[in-house]
């Protein structure tokens, strides 16, 4: 794949939302922006989801990313707190498809595991991992920024995995369509 583009990920907060933007230009991917948007100082859920609709549609229209990958809130013990997060990432991916832009989410296991090779790393082993990945130095005491780079990341190794559509199949569905010799009746 030779085409250039762009791919935003987001990490998902109500007091910090962690972005980064990856550039592809052929092979070559480097970091284009790495930031957090703070929430913290907006009193109610309801502005904070606003700001972060508003400063990711800013993002979009300031880079015009063709993809984001967002990670999707893990399933914690508190409820509230999970609550609030989805309805962060669906904030998040109402920006961007109101902007055309087109959206993947993937669980956090999957994204470290595709950086890191294992799905239990920590954010200081997925950073540590980028640095090496990109041959670069990220500095940023935001770990969600680097996160949410992760995240941009693992959507490219997808676009660029050469196993990934091997058979051309999108659904069970289409797989047996296109396979008919490898079913076996019941």
């Amino acid at each position: 794949m030779s085409e250039n583009y762009k791919i935003l990920g987001i990490d998902p907060g109500t007091n910090v939302l962690g972005y980064g933007l990856l550039e592809i230009r052929g092979k070559e991917v480097k970091i284009v922006d790495l930031g957090v948007i703070h929430l913290e100082k907006y009193k109610d859920h309801q502005t904070k989801l606003k700001e972060i609709f508003l400063q990711l549609q800013e993002i979009i229209e300031a880079y015009l990313p063709r993809e984001m990958a967002v990670e999707a809130p893990f399933f914690g013990k508190n409820v509230q707190s999970m609550l609030k997060l989805g309805r962060a990432q669906g904030v998040a991916m109402a920006a961007a498809m109101t902007m055309g832009v087109s959206i993947t989410e993937y669980a956090p296991k999957k994204i470290k595991k595709a950086i890191t090779g294992n799905g239990n790393a920590s954010k200081e082993q997925v950073w540590q991992m980028l640095n090496r990945i990109l041959k670069t130095k990220i500095e940023t005491k935001y770990l969600d920024a680097t996160d949410a780079l992760a995240a941009a990341y693992c959507k490219y190794n997808e676009i660029n995995n050469p196993l990934a559509d091997l058979s051309g199949a999108k659904s069970w569905k289409n797989f047996i369509s296109s396979n008919p010799s490898r079913v076996k009746g019941l």
